[in-house]
């Protein structure tokens, strides 16, 4: 958590951190990622069999080692808008007897020559050398499939009995159950984009029926229920309704604008969306009385990302060019998470490869475009405990994306975006996002070490990218003694940290 005391004129900006008020644990889930079937996120992206940089599973060997930097703890497949006409047992068996579908969500045509094991299996290689496995999350299909084949896919994957689809399970050469323990019930069913819109009240009927079924297979599974932004009457209808059947609530945002101070506070919007829904899954485990000894119902923020559909639409593939802008907006979506640890059990950002994706493949290698390195620095150091600091700073008041935002903002955002944590080896990181497209700031810093690392995210002007053959954007490394003030130069993320 951040507190904020707004200073104009020639007062001097300060950040104090206190490392000893640890508030609020980071769940390691809050850095997944999300793979779905669209564009070249599967086909092109995680999976290029013809391609000399593949192993001999058709996998792409650069973006598994690139994705190992990122400690990715979960993965969610396969969508989405796709799911919601996607039948899993198409993706099952041997690839030549596998059938070609039309695919509804983004146009195109499904082959099927990747599913639930080639995927399992990609999460394995994704594993290796982790002392912790990448765990799947899968979505249901609750547009055009049914109970009967959401059952039938939990037995797949998870039955240990002499049954039918665990012994089909096996008799594809995989004898051990995978162990799925993240389920979503459906993707975005409110949306009037979807094959088989739902209203929140035919969507929560639904939601508990399938739940109850489920959790008659398999109670060990982990329900995750189909919100909107978190600001909705469909959260507050489906919370009511469905709360004591699920674990976490799904909700989706996405942020861009092509004006850069717009761009860049438009993730505040998720914070105060985060801390609506907070207050909508308390006031629904108060009215529905659930037991005070059930777990915390969490927020699964499983799609977020700075994505214009406009500048990059999702039948066209959703390739996006990202910008240094892009990259400070994505800092600070990561820093509302940390500052709002307290409430998230995991968020996923969309996507992992090419779709509106940090990183992107070529014929011949990998770019990671500029906002790679604000998720890098973050799933490398900002793990642990949120602890408390403070920000002294002027703001911005101007226009946001959305209008609404500046309404909630109060005085207005700070020029300083910051969030802190403290891992348990004693490091302590401070990430800090200088907004402005115009102003370095020399700040006073309270509670920093003497002894400290400095990661800096930059580039000539918040317009720079990074394409194949040309990086404009990347991460400097130096040291910082902690005498004086510290500068934070214009359009800049940078990450401090130090041993308390």
């Amino acid at each position: 958590m951040t507190t904020f005391t707004k200073i104009t004129g020639n007062e001097t900006p300060l950040i104090e951190v206190d490392a000893s008020k640890r508030l609020s644990k980071i769940d390691p889930m809050t850095y997944g990622g999300f793979t779905e079937h669209m564009g070249r996120c599967i086909y092109g992206g995680i999976y290029d069999p013809t391609n000399p940089l593949s192993d001999e599973r058709g996998f792409r060997t650069d973006v598994l080692s690139a994705l190992r930097e990122l400690d990715i703890p979960v993965i969610r497949y396969p969508g989405g808008n796709f799911v919601a006409t996607y039948h899993w047992q198409d993706g099952i068996g041997p690839r030549e007897k596998r059938p070609k579908r039309p695919e509804l969500a983004w146009l195109g045509v499904e082959t099927n020559q990747f599913g639930t094991d080639e995927f399992m299996q990609w999460l394995d290689v994704l594993s290796e050398g982790k002392p912790q496995r990448v765990e799947p999350y899968l979505c249901l299909n609750f547009g055009t499939g049914t109970l009967d084949e959401a059952l039938a896919w939990v037995e797949y994957c998870n039955g240990t009995r002499d049954t039918h689809y665990a012994n089909l399970r096996r008799a594809h050469g995989h004898p051990e159950p995978y162990r799925v323990k993240y389920w979503a019930l459906g993707n975005e069913c409110w949306g009037p984009w979807q094959v088989e819109q739902l209203t929140k009240e035919d969507y929560a009927k639904k939601a508990v029926q399938w739940a109850k079924a489920l959790r008659l297979l398999d109670p060990d599974i982990c329900l995750i229920l189909c919100g909107q932004d978190g600001t909705s009457s469909w959260d507050h209808y489906v919370l009511q309704e469905c709360i004591n059947w699920v674990d976490l609530h799904s909700i989706h945002i996405y942020t861009a604008s092509n004006e850069h101070l717009k761009n860049v506070t438009a993730p505040l919007m998720a914070e105060r969306a985060i801390q609506i829904t907070a207050g909508l899954i308390d006031l629904a485990r108060i009215e529905k009385g659930v037991s005070p000894t059930k777990p915390p119902t969490k927020i699964c923020f499983d799609e977020w990302n700075v994505w214009d559909p406009e500048r990059a639409p999702g039948d066209k593939g959703a390739e996006e060019s990202y910008t240094l802008s892009d990259a400070l907006a994505v800092a600070v979506w990561l820093n509302v998470f940390v500052r709002q640890s307290r409430y998230i059990g995991m968020a996923n950002i969309a996507q992992t490869v090419n779709v509106i994706s940090p990183l992107m493949t070529t014929k011949s290698g990998i770019v990671k475009q500029t906002t790679w390195w604000p998720l890098w620095l973050f799933s490398r150091f900002m793990r642990g405990w949120t602890v408390a600091c403070h920000v002294r700073s002027g703001v911005y008041d101007g226009e946001t994306q959305p209008a609404w935002l500046q309404g909630t903002l109060g005085e207005g955002a700070p020029w300083l975006d910051v969030s802190a944590c403290a891992n348990d080896d004693g490091h302590i990181s401070l990430a800090v996002v200088n907004m402005s497209e115009t102003d370095d700031f020399a700040v006073e810093l309270n509670g920093i070490g003497n002894n400290v690392s400095v990661y800096t995210v930059s580039g000539s002007h918040v317009g720079a990218i990074n394409v194949d053959g040309k990086e404009e954007v990347n991460v400097s490394e130096g040291k910082w003694n902690g005498e004086g003030k510290f500068p934070f130069p214009k359009h800049t993320f940078t990450l401090l940290r130090w041993k308390s």
